[in-house]
């Protein structure tokens, strides 16, 4: 179980590092990444391009399953949250989205605005 668990967490920040490298690709600047907001959730990217900030949910998979389908409402609810608390604790009034990064087998797609 504790292998298991390690390998999942291995996984996930491969992801999460093939996501900061495509979003810096992009013009994205990199603010945080895995941001615990106590017991509200972690917020996997924090990172900026123009004036916006955006909080960015990263969600992959090893098999066929197609990992957009891990967010859930109950999952957008606390990266709503964490998003606010973050704002809230770095007193920041600034222009923010939240994004979702789906990284299929190596490909990725960033889905902008995933909120509205």
């Amino acid at each position: 179980m504790a292998y298991e668990r390690s390998l999942l967490k291995t996984f996930g920040n491969e992801s999460e590092a093939l996501a900061t490298k495509y979003l810096e690709g992009l013009g994205y600047i990199i603010v945080e990444r895995n941001f615990y907001a106590r017991k509200l959730g972690e917020i996997d990217i924090i990172a900026q391009k123009d004036d916006i900030l955006h909080f960015i949910e990263v969600k992959s998979a090893k098999a066929d399953f197609d990992p957009v389908y891990n967010l859930t409402a109950s999952k957008l609810r606390k990266v709503i949250n964490s998003t606010h608390y973050y704002l809230k604790v770095k007193n920041l009034d600034v222009i923010f989205c939240i994004d979702a990064l789906i990284i299929r087998q190596g490909s990725v797609e960033l889905i902008e605005n995933i909120t509205l």
